[in-house]
């Protein structure tokens, strides 16, 4: 299941609809580099690695827009193209690094314009099957970490859904079904825009692996009963120091992981790793609009006063000194987690 593929014969991007799902599973066509950046923004795709994907596909898309018959000037159009989707979503790494990389390559070029436009597509391509390959191997380390009859916490949605495919923090989960281990997931629901509840949970459906939907504000009772061994969520930006930044009510659950001794572990890969950050209070944090929190209903009436205001910020930040390993494609790197990181890259 590919949340977003190129099609070849109408020089086109498909992307699943998230918003609708899980009522209904549906895939969008876009032909222009803007609307690509107000999927990202509306979140008809999200996840850091999606989105990263989905941002060089955009590059693409606007190389193959421009009328332009000089490099020069096809340059000029990549790098307004690059503006308008590093705009669309401010906090994950993700995006402005597929950016980048699909911009240095263009301005590395040397040959015609056309050339240039297949040279980008085929990046971006790339990139897409670099993320699921860099998944699995992902997968195969953090698997490792769970054993068989473990109750595990999850927060948001890290599974393909989030990436191109197989998952990132879910597709550990997966990974170890997949081994036969017997486990069982608690999914955050992740409020306000119930990743958890409505991604999250169709995804474990197709897996065929036993979950219960809690609220969020529930996970800290099940560790302090005892009833949680692990805890697993994904990261949109990680910074030099090793703080994370991932969706809003990762720092309580980890938390409340960490007062009850219970390992909590980031998952994602080392592009998300941002070595210009030194720690986490200098990520920028996304407000998204208070709509997403005051339209919530129950019973279909709308939960909030009429005229009542709302703060809605899509992520925080969890230090260091909560998170108990990261999982990468290099392996679990664990604290001191600057250090470690830069000892098992350069390996």
């Amino acid at each position: 299941m590919r949340t977003i593929v190129w099609n070849d014969d109408q020089n086109t991007v498909e992307m699943i609809d998230q918003r609708i799902l899980p009522r209904e599973f549906k895939t969008l066509v876009y032909a222009d580099y803007c609307d690509v950046a107000d999927a990202i923004r509306t979140m008809v795709i999200r996840g850091a690695p999606a989105i990263g994907a989905a941002a060089a596909f955009g590059v693409a898309l606007a190389a193959h827009q421009s009328s332009a018959k000089s490099i020069e000037r096809l340059l000029t159009d990549l790098d307004s193209a690059g503006e308008v989707l590093n705009q669309s979503r401010p906090t994950a790494v993700n995006l402005s690094w597929a950016v980048r990389r699909m911009l240095d390559a263009a301005r590395d070029f040397k040959g015609s314009p056309d050339e240039l436009r297949a040279i980008l597509l085929k990046l971006a391509k790339e990139i897409a099957d670099e993320d699921v390959e860099i998944n699995k191997r992902m997968a195969a380390y953090g698997a490792e970490l769970i054993e068989d009859g473990d109750h595990i916490i999850h927060h948001c949605n890290t599974g393909a859904l989030a990436t191109v495919d197989w998952g990132t923090a879910l597709g550990v989960i997966r990974m170890a079904h997949e081994q036969g281990k017997r486990i069982h997931v608690f999914v955050d629901e992740t409020r306000p825009r119930l990743q958890g509840a409505r991604l999250t949970a169709w995804e474990l459906e197709q897996y065929g692996i036993p979950y219960d939907i809690i609220t969020d504000s529930s996970s800290g009772y099940l560790m302090r009963r005892g009833l949680v061994q692990k805890v697993f969520f994904g990261a949109d930006r990680v910074a030099a120091n090793g703080d994370v930044a991932n969706k809003i009510g990762t720092y309580m659950l980890a938390l409340a992981a960490y007062d009850n001794g219970i390992p909590a572990y980031s998952v994602f890969p080392v592009s998300t790793v941002d070595l210009n950050l030194a720690r986490g209070d200098l990520i920028p944090i996304e407000e998204r609009d208070q709509a997403e929190v005051l339209e919530l209903t129950l019973m279909g009436e709308p939960v909030a006063p009429e005229g009542a205001t709302a703060r809605n910020f899509a992520f925080d930040v969890t230090p260091n000194r909560l998170i108990s390993g990261w999982v990468t494609e290099y392996g679990v790197i664990y604290p001191p987690f600057q250090t470690n990181f830069q000892s098992e890259i350069n390996e």
